[in-house]
């Protein structure tokens, strides 16, 4: 299924890419990158601003503090993000979000950082650390957020279902922004940014795809939690930790996540994730979600299962 985008996609410099209603075919996306291909400056990401100090801070940061608090953890994740270069455009877009909305901000970054680690504990390395381009653990997943006007991103109040639409919108908008920046459309980086609101049962969106694909689920799995932990403009007390992950085991039993990345988590969670698959993860739901919660309520409809 090919997506058809519903609002147009500007590069950085305010130049239309992609007009609103281009279906997103193989054969369009590959011209495109071809004609755009990758031409700017790669910076290591680590050493880029305060990229560097800001993840050092959340890794102290609960629940974090527990995950990271091997310090083994926070070593495999540092080696492989400090041999990841980005082009200088994709760090504007992290600049972007430091300076206008930190909330995305640091969560790029999280969730770059946690996927690193539960990834290190399912995916062996079967090349060489020089043959590895890491290409699918930088902060990409919400790169097309850049797409979407501040005033939605922070808005603490339900969202119209016109803005709900301009938000959901990001998914794509990062597909076509890291194509034109990568220069590939069919790399691991954009079937992120395009497919992590995807769910193995095809309930997501933007294609409504029945999600297949390793990498894109643990950035999905780690996009969930860190945005039911984490500050967000939308609900006034996060989740939780416990309440967080029992959400992701209740997502796992309806089939729309699988169960290797949510165990792996759970393993982090209580000290070693190489326990990953040796352990009981619990069914039972005693936790509750936090009150003044917005997130999946629209302003025009009573109640919608929006997912951010």
């Amino acid at each position: 299924m090919h997506p058809v985008i519903r609002h147009p996609v500007f590069d950085l410099d305010n130049t239309l890419l992609v007009e609103a209603g281009t279906e997103l075919s193989p054969a369009f996306m590959k011209e495109f990158s071809r004609r755009n291909g990758a031409r700017h400056a790669a910076v290591s990401l680590l050493e880029h601003g305060s990229v560097h100090a800001d993840l050092l801070r959340q890794f102290t940061i609960r629940p974090y503090d527990a995950i990271f608090s091997n310090p083994a953890a926070a070593a495999t994740v540092l080696d492989v993000m400090e041999r990841i270069t980005l082009p200088l455009p994709i760090l504007r877009i992290l600049d972007h979000f430091r300076e206008q909305d930190f909330h995305t901000y640091r969560h790029m970054l999280m969730i770059s950082a946690l996927s690193t680690l539960i990834l290190s504990h399912l995916e062996p390395r079967r090349r060489k650390p020089e043959e590895d381009k890491f290409t699918h653990f930088g902060p990409f997943h919400d790169v097309g957020k850049y797409s979407v006007p501040l005033p939605v991103l922070l808005k603490r109040t339900p969202l119209t279902s016109d803005e709900l639409d301009l938000l959901r919108h990001h998914a794509v908008s990062g597909y076509i922004l890291l194509s034109y920046y990568l220069g590939d459309h069919e790399g691991l980086a954009a079937a992120i940014a395009l497919d992590h609101h995807e769910r193995r049962n095809g309930s997501g969106y933007s294609r409504g795809i029945r999600l297949n694909n390793l990498v894109v689920e643990v950035t999905t799995v780690c996009d969930i939690y860190d945005a039911l932990v984490a500050q967000r403009p939308y609900r006034p007390i996060s989740y939780d930790n416990r309440t967080a992950i029992e959400e992701l085991t209740w997502m796992a039993q309806r089939g729309e996540i699988g169960w290797e990345a949510v165990q792996v988590l759970v393993a982090l969670n209580r000290g070693d994730g190489r326990l990953a698959g040796k352990i009981q993860v619990s069914l039972e739901r005693r936790g509750a979600p936090p009150e003044q919660n917005v997130y999946g309520k629209l302003a025009d409809e009573k109640e919608n299962p929006a997912t951010q």
